[in-house]
């Protein structure tokens, strides 16, 4: 989590870290860490009062319907001075499957798994709460995240591991956002996103995943992945895997790019993932 503190006309930055571990390099990058645990409520004390602005990217605990960080979060910024805005990273999840069709911020929820459903659990407490303090809440729903320049943050290694991808009739459109992208749209939405708003936050690419992988392979010089049906992939992937591949859906940016003014650096994957 990032805390932005407006402080004689500069921007001082504050961050919810942990581990003593991310201390040093959060002070070295200019940063002000702050130690403590959303899953350890009485860790977050000092929080009140100390920031104007949040920017709130902890996913939910795995397990549970609802999301008991969020909670301890808005629990501990009660006092006499609230944030005046709070940006959250959400998921497209929150939408379900929707059988490949474009799909706006218009659309209601429809989460079809647990992990979704507590990130919407997340996304009404924090519209309650800033509609009751006055604060502006900005939702970003983000997709596929990707970041060539960390570890594991390409598709490289799963497609080094062989796994498969399902067949052309039954695969399903995928979404993907730069890492690099993804911060500079939390960045706009800080200070330009307009109170209670969800914003879809993903590139111009329209792919299934099969293409996506394909393309990916392509461009690191590795075999394409194996091409099987829904049923075989059952007995290859796990869980977690496999529910990705159980929604198909297209997500329409134009709110991001005309509301936070976002001009995409990467808007496609064929020239982010190199």
């Amino acid at each position: 989590m990032r805390i932005a503190h407006q402080l004689a006309g500069r921007t001082r930055v504050l961050a919810l870290t942990s581990t003593m571990e991310r201390m040093t390099p959060l002070r070295a990058a200019g940063i002000v860490p702050l130690l403590g645990n959303l899953d350890g409520p009485t860790s977050l004390q000092r929080l009140a009062g100390l920031a104007h602005r949040i920017i709130h990217l902890a996913p939910p605990a795995p397990t549970g319907s609802a999301d008991g960080r969020t909670a301890a979060l808005l629990k501990a910024l009660r006092g006499r001075s609230k944030p005046r805005a709070l940006v959250y990273g959400s998921t497209s999840g929150v939408y379900g499957d929707c059988g490949g069709t474009w799909v706006s911020e218009l659309r209601a929820v429809n989460a079809g798994t647990e992990r979704a459903r507590r990130r919407v659990d997340a996304e009404d407490r924090l519209r309650h709460w800033g509609r009751a303090t006055a604060a502006t809440i900005c939702i970003l729903r983000i997709p596929g995240i990707y970041a060539p320049d960390r570890e594991g943050g390409t598709p490289r290694a799963r497609l080094q591991k062989g796994l498969p991808v399902l067949e052309a009739a039954q695969d399903v459109y995928t979404n993907h956002i730069h890492a690099d992208d993804l911060a500079r749209a939390c960045v706009r939405a800080l200070w330009l996103g307009k109170p209670q708003r969800a914003y879809n936050v993903c590139d111009d690419s329209d792919l299934k995943m099969g293409d996506y992988f394909d393309l990916a392979a392509g461009l690191y010089g590795l075999s394409k992945p194996p091409r099987v049906t829904r049923a075989e992939a059952a007995a290859l992937l796990s869980p977690m895997q496999l529910s990705f591949m159980g929604e198909s859906r297209r997500l329409v940016n134009m709110r991001m790019k005309r509301e936070l003014g976002l001009k995409l650096r990467y808007p496609s994957v064929h020239t982010g993932l190199v």
